[in-house]
């Protein structure tokens, strides 16, 4: 059996990974799935990992495209909404993109493997239990905090981005907080406006309250208020 880590480049596969370097266990691929969506910190984080790991590191693509072309032009082949044209915007009812990531990690790895996932100790919810996911931060106990604070004694700091947002990974994720979109928002304009592009091809509404341009009035409007009390 083959050992493959999945790894996102968040503290959680992060803190996984160099933990079972530490503990001398068999990793004979790391494998990171990229749709597109990464916060610019993290792709440098991504980077640096792979220059210190003597292990195999490879990054898949989805077969069928990124997230944009699964969002705006993949033509859907069955179900109910056969012909449609792009998934739109996930939502919680739809994680699509989630899918799509896990296919790219499984691709040509779907027997005779052993799947490393950085599940948390505090998230025991998101566990499959079957003979070959593994997850070693159960095994060992360790929370998502425990692991941001192991990740921080070893030099990784994502240029701040935990101290911003508590989810680093996709800067374009309706199921973000508004207090994280905000983030994207005002330090990230050239994603803001990639969003905005996408928002303009997608058959559904960024989420199911508000739109992508109400949001950016209700943010544009505090921040004027902010202004105005300073």
């Amino acid at each position: 059996m083959r050992h493959i880590v999945s790894f996102s480049g968040g503290k959680d596969s992060t803190a996984m990974l160099f933990k079972m370097i530490g503990n001398n266990m068999p990793i004979d691929e790391v494998v990171f799935a990229d749709l597109g969506t990464e916060f610019p910190e993290m792709i440098k984080h991504i980077d640096k990992v792979k220059g210190m790991i003597s292990v195999p590191f490879t990054t898949e693509c989805n077969d069928r495209g990124n997230f944009e072309c699964w969002m705006t032009r993949h033509i859907k082949t069955k179900g109910n909404f056969k012909g449609e044209v792009g998934y739109g915007w996930p939502d919680m009812s739809s994680r699509w993109c989630t899918s799509r990531k896990t296919d790219a990690i499984d691709k040509g790895r779907r027997s005779g493997c052993y799947h490393y996932q950085g599940i948390a100790a505090d998230e025991l919810n998101r566990v499959r239990h079957n003979d070959t996911d593994k997850y070693p931060l159960v095994d060992w106990g360790m929370t998502e905090a425990d692991c941001l604070e192991y990740c921080y004694s070893l030099g990784f700091n994502w240029g701040g981005l935990y101290k911003k947002m508590s989810r680093v990974s996709c800067y374009l994720c309706p199921l973000q907080s508004l207090s994280e979109l905000k983030v994207v928002y005002t330090e990230y304009p050239e994603l803001w406006a990639n969003m905005k592009r996408l928002d303009g091809m997608s058959r559904r509404q960024f989420r199911a309250d508000l739109s992508l341009n109400e949001i950016e009035k209700r943010f544009d409007y505090e921040l004027s208020q902010l202004r105005l009390a300073l």
